[in-house]
């Protein structure tokens, strides 16, 4: 019988338990000394303020709000708001992507290049500095409302608003100047939405790229020997395998994606972090802010990792 100091087991699960004391007890000691921080300052730790009176505007807003609403309301506001930048931007990240990566490896010389010169300024220079440009050089260098720009479909662009058309309703300028109809964007939304994707998109398409070319060369020939074109070759055979591998690089750029959304903040849109900091400013309430914060993106961040762990399961190969 193997003497338990001389069993493998019983060390490593001995020094994951001694780990998880350690890291427990440094946690109790960071919370006391939090305690006895605020305690100094005649404060104790607390939410209540959440139920206060904000007391602040918020330009954009998916529900009802104003300055007579609570703390809680406002930084529901800005969750929203991160939200739907989060799942527009993932969605024109990925189908952005998908293209460019496949335009990496098309026959057409010219396609080839225009995708290699994409991915290189997107991925080497700074989101943030991206961001700018597409909100200081871009949007606010639009005309006003007055002077709107109408593109095809009674698309208008304008510094106040961007305004699209839904297939039910197409937007029209009033005689009051203001843009009734179809869907309308910010401009401060759409530097951030595009600005989010078009980056996040250079990273996938390499990605892309690099599954694709991990399929070996023999599936490619076979599936040209069974007469198929090239663009049923992709889609039936080739793409399928490489999404395989591809997967778990994307999610990583989801992720990425849903923390940079916290960038908004350079331009003045209204998210979660944008809304916490107004937050924080007027009530002094610094580490509950940042509790929320944290427990905000923490689980915004599982939920895109569980779906896409259980994504990757769906789509890997079944052994017997």
């Amino acid at each position: 019988m193997i003497k338990f100091w001389n069993d493998r087991r019983f060390w490593m699960i001995s020094i994951q338990v001694a780990l998880l004391v350690l890291v427990v007890a440094f946690g109790f000691l960071l919370l006391q000394n939090l305690e006895r921080n605020l305690q100094e300052q005649g404060m104790s730790l607390g939410f209540n303020f959440l139920s206060s009176q904000a007391a602040f505007d918020i330009r954009e807003t998916l529900i009802k709000y104003d300055r007579s609403s609570t703390y809680f309301s406002a930084l529901l506001i800005g969750l929203l708001n991160s939200l739907r930048v989060l799942v527009l931007g993932i969605t024109l990240a990925t189908v952005l992507g998908l293209i460019i990566g496949v335009c990496r490896l098309w026959d057409n010389w010219l396609l080839r290049k225009i995708s290699l010169v994409y991915i290189e300024v997107l991925r080497n220079t700074p989101l943030l500095l991206q961001l700018l440009f597409w909100y200081s050089v871009v949007f606010l260098s639009l005309p006003g409302i007055e002077n709107a720009i109408k593109g095809p479909l009674g698309v208008y662009l304008s510094k106040q608003v961007i305004a699209l058309p839904l297939p039910w309703t197409i937007p029209r300028i009033m005689e009051n100047g203001k843009i009734v109809g179809g869907i309308q964007f910010s401009p401060e939304f759409s530097a951030l939405l595009i600005g989010l994707a078009l980056h996040t998109a250079g990273f996938i398409a390499e990605i892309v790229r690099a599954g694709i070319e991990s399929v070996p060369k023999g599936q490619w020939e076979a599936a040209k020997s069974l007469g198929l074109n090239p663009t049923l070759v992709m889609r039936l055979v080739i793409f399928p395998q490489g999404l395989r591998t591809m997967i778990p690089s994307i999610t990583s750029q989801y992720l990425n994606l849903a923390k940079n959304t916290s960038l908004a903040i350079a331009i003045g849109y209204p998210d979660i972090y944008f809304v916490a900091s107004t937050t924080f400013n007027q009530t002094g309430r610094a580490v509950e802010v940042m509790i929320i914060l944290m427990a905000t993106y923490l689980i915004i961040s599982l939920i895109i990792s569980v779906f896409m762990n259980f994504y990757n399961k769906s789509v890997q190969l079944k052994e017997r």
